[in-house]
């Protein structure tokens, strides 16, 4: 087994656990760091994707990995402003 087949099969494990957790928390911040979880696996899978057989790796996942950090990061800032929006919502302040 290669060290890429390594990586896809780790990718996928840290994807499904993620994506388990986000739907089955109730919990507002767990479902935004379960949502991190699900798209840092993501990112694990298409990098391991782009690596090839023994020449250059593929550009193309390369940029899509680095896009997807980025809108992570954006997506996660949105996130956690709503949670605290609504935590203050439900305390009645």
């Amino acid at each position: 087994m290669s060290t890429a087949e390594v990586y896809l099969v780790l990718g996928g494990v840290v994807t499904l656990l993620g994506a388990v957790r986000l739907l089955t928390t109730r919990d507002r911040l767990a479902q935004v760091i379960a949502l991190n979880v699900t798209g840092t696996g993501t990112v694990l899978v298409l990098v391991a994707l782009a690596a090839t057989g023994g020449g250059e790796p593929d550009p193309v996942l390369h940029a899509l990995a680095l896009t997807g950090i980025v809108i992570t990061v954006s997506v996660t800032g949105l996130a956690l402003v709503l949670v605290r929006r609504l935590d203050r919502e439900d305390d009645g302040g």
